[in-house]
């Protein structure tokens, strides 16, 4: 890290946090509680953990009753960033928050019977950022709740004995209490990383053990919990932690606790957003994806942003199993790899699974919850099976791509930069996750902003006479050190302490984000010396979408538990 960005990220962490108010009396009342090996400093002594500051509910699990008890709505950083008591979303375009003090930066604490005494059990952590949008503290446990541990990977974590903990955090889309938006990248990674420190801080008191913290998340989520098992104890987020009042650390901007995590299980991860445009217009322009399905408007952009996509994959330098480069040149046939690999592990799971031969029909079943679900039909025109060895002979790329592209129109092009390009101000995409929190978006790529053309949205070189490179090149610039701070891939394989243990799922037919995403985090991943066990793949016929595979990914979970040994004696690394 250089002196020159650590010294703009001070100044960018001072810039995101310009609300505070003090921390709820019930957290500045509780006793100072000590990590293990760590003395309390002052502003420590006001995140204790009260053992007894718990309400006791009751749900079964696959129809057995448990005793659970809540900790409710832990407030896990000293000063908390005061939100609007409005936000966006829910009924009628709003909806009103009733804990404006620290609602975005709170965490439920869920403590199964199993566990009550128990400080080696693992820590299931679940943030639940949808689309890098912020979220606010829910309760995934609820009274009188009937769980599956098959099918609810909130059930299989308490049958498992783990304490499982909701955790809130500000991220995009979140207006503070002065009309500001306090979310801006790398907002929701800090909270992330002061969650972990305050379940550090206070690791000889609660259950559970803080060296087995396995995040889960999904979407904007799943980069979330890539992200923070990717970046461990980096110095380049000690000032933002500083400014909220984060466990650990101290007057100087010292840190005194650790935020690296144990294991992370991330579905369909929305990462790298700085080049996720070049990786998707790439993936649905190569083979003409984008014409075949009727989703082009824009072929211009979409052919000059896929062209970067070359330069791009050779930058990172990565490599597949059997050592040869990962390049554009390889990366269709690689994907094609991972489909028949996600294929054939399907059908040798279990001999009831099958797919439709050639001609024949998928019947996907899609809903959302609450709603009817609906059935559709889709010919198989791209994968060939033999059904006697169950092995796949054949797999049409063009075809398999216009598969995925028709199930879901493809994003608008841009896909993730793509707020005042082309005159489009209302698409959904991740602008407003960028700039100073007194501005709502800010194209964040070069070609975002080299192309915008909306007057007065505060982007490109209309509104600010500068281009891309000019604009990036002032000190005062913080874009380019947010869309970094949310990259995994520029800290895997560094100086940070990557998490041991990662399972990554990306599913087949998801068309939200480019599979070269995925492929390259895994390829990554493969490379850091400090990752242990890696479980990679895509998930056969699975949309974007995650905790599909609840049975797999919590064995996996007991595997790696058990494979590292008593917490309490943590290994010395190598």
């Amino acid at each position: 890290m250089t002196r020159e960005r650590l010294l703009r990220g001070m100044a960018l962490a001072g810039s995101l946090v310009l609300t505070c108010v003090a921390a709820p009396a019930s957290v500045a009342a509780a006793a100072p509680a000590q990590s293990r090996g760590h003395a309390a400093d002052p502003q420590d002594a006001a995140l204790a953990f009260d053992s007894a500051g718990y309400t006791t509910i009751t749900v079964t699990v696959d129809g057995r009753p448990m005793k659970v008890r809540w900790y409710k709505e832990i407030c896990y950083v000293a000063n908390p960033v005061a939100a609007a008591a409005r936000q966006p979303g829910g009924p009628g375009g709003g909806t009103t928050i009733p804990n404006t003090a620290c609602g975005y930066q709170s965490m439920n604490v869920f403590v199964p019977e199993s566990a009550f005494g128990d400080q080696r059990t693992p820590v299931y952590f679940a943030v639940n950022n949808s689309g890098w949008k912020a979220s606010y503290i829910k309760a995934g446990v609820t009274d009188g709740t009937p769980y599956n541990s098959a099918t609810s990977n909130v059930g299989a974590a308490l049958k498992a004995g783990h304490v499982f903990v909701d955790v809130a955090s500000r991220s995009r889309g979140l207006i503070g209490a002065d009309g500001s938006f306090p979310g801006k990248a790398p907002a929701a990674v800090v909270d992330a990383k002061a969650a972990v420190r305050y379940l550090r801080l206070n690791d000889a008191t609660m259950p559970g053990s803080a060296e087995r913290i396995v995040v889960n998340g999904t979407s904007g989520g799943g980069a979330l919990a890539s992200i923070l098992g990717a970046s461990g104890n980096s110095g380049e987020y000690v000032p933002y932690l500083a400014a909220i009042g984060a466990a650990g650390v101290d007057a100087r901007e010292r840190s005194t606790l650790r935020d690296d995590v144990f294991a992370v299980n991330a579905y369909c991860p929305i990462t790298d957003l700085g080049d996720a445009d070049v990786a998707y217009e790439w993936l649905y322009n190569t083979l003409a994806t984008r014409d075949a399905t009727g989703s082009n408007p824009s072929p211009e952009d979409a052919a000059a942003i896929a062209a970067g996509f070359t330069a791009y994959e050779k930058s990172l330098g990565l490599r597949n199993p059997d050592g040869s480069r990962l390049t554009a040149a390889n990366m269709l046939d690689t994907i094609e790899e991972e489909v028949v690999r996600s294929a054939q592990t399907y059908l040798k799971a279990d001999p009831a699974h099958s797919i439709p031969p050639l001609g024949g029909t998928f019947e996907i079943t899609s809903g959302v919850p609450g709603g009817q679900p609906t059935t559709k039909r889709y010919v198989n025109d791209w994968i060939d099976v033999d059904t006697a060895t169950r092995t796949v002979r054949s797999v049409d790329m063009a075809k398999y791509l216009a598969f995925v592209a028709t199930q879901a129109t493809l994003k608008t092009t841009p896909a993730f930069d793509a707020v005042g390009v082309d005159g489009n101000t209302t698409s959904g995409t991740e602008t407003d996750l960028f700039g100073p929190p007194t501005q709502k978006y800010l194209n964040y790529t070069e070609y975002g902003w080299n192309h915008n053309d909306v007057a007065g949205d505060g982007s490109g070189l209309d509104d600010t006479g500068l281009a891309w490179h000019q604009y990036t090149g002032k000190k005062s610039t913080t874009v380019d050190d947010q869309v970094h701070l949310i990259n995994p891939m520029d800290f895997i394989g560094t100086r940070a302490d990557t998490a041991p243990n990662w399972y990554v799922r990306h599913g087949t037919r998801d068309r939200d984000t480019a599979f070269t995403v995925s492929v390259n985090l895994d390829r990554a991943l493969a490379a850091d010396r400090q990752v242990e066990s890696l479980d990679y793949r895509l998930a056969w016929n699975q949309p974007h979408a995650g905790n599909y595979d609840v049975a797999e990914a919590m064995a996996w979970i007991t595997d790696v538990v058990r494979e590292a040994g008593d917490p309490l004696t943590p290994r010395q690394k190598g």
